[in-house]
């Protein structure tokens, strides 16, 4: 059963006060929510699973060929959640923005000998590129921001698609947590499935409320990098993915989130109109690039 609100995109060009009241009221209590409307087809999205099973099931030994952390393969036992006491279970590989203009943007990693692997996320990274768009719009809106606002600035940051796989967890020892509750770091999260249950997040009431995946919905969240820029106006809500029960922990786990950051030159200062008397700033000044590094050395994908 979902809890959090599921809310159709296109109500921005054809019911725009009532939605932005809905958008808002959403994130203000959740900093997550379903996103209908959006317009992604369904096949290349089970495409992309199909790419995803075929990839994880290669030998460990041929998927080091594209190990890498920014870009390509991320083994077992790389990244824990800021604070955590184990890695999470979990391996994953990234897709990213390309561009010849900017030499801090790494090139992509490709398996050889899997076209169809490269089509599909090459697609899907478009696709979700162009959501992410439209939804930072939204943000733009109930922010009393320019409707374009966000473009230049994420124009050339270094967004990531991550496909993952959570193996069958077999192991009665290991901790009942596949990913520990953790924020994502970016500005938002759009998280194009999952086959499982397992998601929850942390509510203002300090209770775990499971997300399960509505077919034909997007969820996306909110990151640590809007929740400065809004001065908390706008939450990183912290969530976790638990181990199913009984049968369900013995079958792969396959999640494709793609998480929208900045240029690095981006200022991530908060917002004037987030701050009066009563929401005193809480946060210094710091760039997109960064915040993005210390972040990533705290969680082990950065040095």
């Amino acid at each position: 059963m979902h809890i959090v609100p599921i809310l159709d995109i296109r109500r921005f060009d054809t019911d725009r006060d009532h939605f932005l009241a809905d958008f808002k009221a959403a994130y203000q209590e959740w900093g997550f929510a379903g996103i209908s409307g959006h317009g992604l087809d369904p096949q290349l999205i089970e495409s992309a699973w199909q790419a995803s099973r075929r990839f994880f099931a290669l030998p460990t030994i041929e998927k080091l060929r594209y190990e890498g952390r920014v870009r390509g393969y991320i083994p077992f036992g790389i990244e824990r959640a800021k604070g955590a006491a184990h890695s999470d279970l979990k391996e994953f590989f990234h897709v990213g923005r390309e561009s010849a203009n900017h030499d801090y943007l790494d090139q992509n990693v490709w398996p050889e000998g899997d076209d169809d692997f490269r089509k599909t996320f090459e697609a899907l990274y478009a696709d979700l590129d162009d959501l992410a768009r439209r939804v930072l719009r939204v943000f733009a809106a109930i922010l009393g921001l320019p409707a374009d606002y966000f473009n230049a600035r994420v124009e050339h940051g270094e967004a990531i698609l991550r496909i993952l796989h959570y193996p069958p967890v077999l192991d009665g020892e290991l901790p009942n947590l596949r990913a520990a509750a953790h924020e994502d770091i970016n500005l938002l999260t759009l998280l194009a499935g999952s086959e499982q249950d397992g998601l929850e997040v942390l509510s203002k009431q300090g209770e775990w409320v499971p997300i399960n995946m509505i077919e034909g919905t997007i969820i996306c969240n909110v990151g640590d990098m809007l929740q400065r820029l809004t001065n908390n106006t706008l939450r990183s809500t912290t969530h976790r993915v638990v181990n199913p029960k009984a049968n369900q922990a013995r079958v792969s786990r396959y999640s494709i989130p793609f998480f929208m950051h900045p240029s690095p030159e981006v200022s991530l200062d908060c917002l004037p109109q987030c701050i009066d008397a009563r929401h005193p700033r809480q946060y210094a000044p710091i760039t997109a690039g960064k915040f993005l590094q210390q972040r990533l050395k705290e969680i082990g994908l950065a040095k």
